[in-house]
């Protein structure tokens, strides 16, 4: 009996649809099944006392529904399709890739003598070994020796310098008097000639290294030495590694993770591609003669300090690790993403200098790779004259409201240093979820959020959370209304303008903790749109420096 195939029992009378067309796995809406094969997942992992440690530090599951071939029990009979679903885990749990149940490693490089671990041990010695060399006392007696030696070496060129300053004023001061003999003006000469020959032999004295320092450099390329190697070996394991992850397609293909990334920016695959729950399910899939029909992925456990995520919460696939190999596993019809803009571009004030619009939802402020309309083809078609970039500051694709253009290079270069400058005032409607009633209960009327934010490079466009490397992101929030038990309306007042920020700073756990509804990429409450709308904004006209308001209210 095969266990990691289970079947999946739906009621008839539920108008449950067996899907028949794989999911966008980087975007989508969790099917009923998926939702179902979900649940029973995490009853499991409830139970599993012996993960409990470990998952409940944060661990990402997933599940592929998919569609089973039953051979016929008896001579003559036809074939019989079973649905069921296969479970996964990203990574290892507990160390091991194939605990029962659950869909295997693709590939398996955690064998105790097998060729990754010889040479993770190797790597392993070497760290050892650094740390060792590092943390030698002398060495750091060596290092001290040497900064005092460098202290006392300066202070004697500066003491040096000094003079040398003191003797020329002495000597400027003597030719302004004037009367100087020519034997006098020749020693002037020699003199200053000689005090900065002396100080080149001084300085090349003192730069004479004693046997300490010629130790300690001897000892920092032995280190240098051994982390260079620690690199090569690393990388080549590395490449190895990945070679050694031979991913089948739906077309019955297959290419090595190397072969996959080789037209991505990268070019390498990032650590732990082809780890994650999504290649595993469809590799076992492809390999076992299963038809995979949907997918889902969930977080289980505490939320990282960074990213955002919430227990419980379906996530699509990131775009660093990910998104490569299932564009390369997948019908491409399957990761092809599509958000429909059937709005137009209203205006709501326009001169010769520069225009207010109202983007509307899912239109883009630029244009995008993959096409689509967006703000600026709008206003270019409209302003064939137009000089500059137009487009002054951006909105989401996904947000809606207000944008200020610019229809000359003197406007737009006005208008950007009101926003450089942090003249604007910008204010932003939201419907956020809390987590439950409690939470909304007890939810501050107004306040301020600080969390810096910078790009999460693995998974563009999402943002993360930095103490360590991220910009500063402020944003000011007032409640305006309760809408029902967990749902609030709110204003938010953004005093940066980083990307994300206002979707970041509601979602994460320091934050609101309340991601706002419709957010594909921080939250998990599906809707028609994001329910984000950037409602009012006020600056300054470039060219009569008159200050303007303008509102534009949501329309939810």
């Amino acid at each position: 009996m095969n266990m990691i195939f289970r079947p999946l029992y739906v009621d008839e009378s539920s108008g449950v649809e067996v899907p028949q067309t794989m999911n966008n796995p980087l975007c989508y809406q969790p099917h009923p099944l998926c939702i179902l094969a979900c649940k029973e997942l995490q009853q499991e992992l409830a139970k599993r006392d012996d993960w409990r440690e470990e998952i409940d530090r944060g661990k990402m599951f997933g599940v592929l529904i998919v569609e089973s071939p039953k051979k016929p029990e008896r001579p003559g009979e036809d074939a019989v399709q079973r649905v069921g679903y296969m479970a996964a885990y990203s990574g290892q749990i507990g160390g091991k890739s194939d605990w029962e149940g659950f869909v295997p490693a693709v590939f398996d490089y955690l064998q105790p003598e097998g060729y990754f671990r010889r040479h993770e041990d190797e790597i392993t010695g070497i760290n050892k070994a650094l740390r060792l060399m590092e943390g030698d006392e002398r060495l750091a007696e060596m290092k001290k020796h040497i900064d005092s030696q460098k202290a006392l070496r300066q202070q004697t060129i500066d003491a040096y310098q000094h003079e040398m300053r003191a003797a020329k004023a002495k000597r400027d001061a003597r030719r302004e008097q004037g009367g100087m003999s020519e034997e006098e003006v020749a020693e002037m000469v020699k003199e200053s000639q000689f005090m900065k020959a002396q100080l080149r032999r001084l300085k090349k004295e003192l730069d004479r290294k004693d046997d300490v320092e010629v130790e300690y450099e001897r000892r920092m390329k032995d280190i240098s030495d051994k982390k260079l190697l620690r690199k090569e070996l690393s990388d080549r394991l590395q490449r190895w590694l990945f070679g050694q992850f031979d991913m089948l397609n739906a077309r019955g293909e297959r290419k090595n993770l190397l072969e996959i990334f080789e037209d991505t920016a990268s070019k390498i695959p990032p650590a732990g591609s082809g780890e994650c729950c999504e290649p595993k399910l469809l590799q076992y899939a492809y390999e076992q003669g299963y038809r995979p029909l949907q997918m889902a992925m969930f977080w289980w456990g505490e939320s990282p300090k960074e990213e955002i995520r919430h227990h419980l919460n379906f996530y699509p696939a990131c775009n660093g690790k990910c998104k490569p190999i299932l564009q390369w596993m997948l019908p491409e019809a399957s990761c092809q993403r599509q958000e429909v803009c059937d709005a137009e571009l209203a205006t709501l004030y326009e001169d010769e200098q520069m225009a207010v619009v109202c983007k509307p939802a899912g239109m883009l402020s630029v244009p995008g790779k993959n096409g689509g309309d967006s703000v600026f083809a709008v206003m270019r078609r409209r302003w064939p004259h137009a000089t500059g970039p137009i487009i002054v500051h951006r909105l989401d694709m996904s947000t809606s409201g207000l944008m200020v253009v610019a229809k000359t290079e003197f406007a737009y270069h006005r208008l950007q240093e009101q926003f450089v400058g942090r003249q604007v005032e910008k204010r932003y409607v939201a419907i956020i979820g809390c987590h439950d009633k409690a939470a909304a209960d007890s939810f501050a009327q107004e306040g301020t959020i600080c969390l810096p934010i910078m790009p999460d490079y693995l998974d563009r466009p999402r943002q993360i959370v930095s103490r360590e490397q991220g910009k500063e992101a402020v944003t000011e929030f007032r409640v305006i209304s309760r809408i029902d038990d967990t749902h609030l309306r709110i204003a938010l007042y953004p005093k940066t303008g980083r990307t994300h920020q206002l979707r970041v700073h509601c979602a994460h756990g320091e934050g609101l903790h309340a991601p706002i509804v419709g957010d594909p990429l921080y939250g998990n409450e599906r809707a028609r749109r994001l329910f984000l709308h950037a409602e009012a904004i006020s600056l300054r006209h470039p060219l009569t420096g008159k200050q303007f308001f303008f509102e534009s209210l949501a329309d939810f």
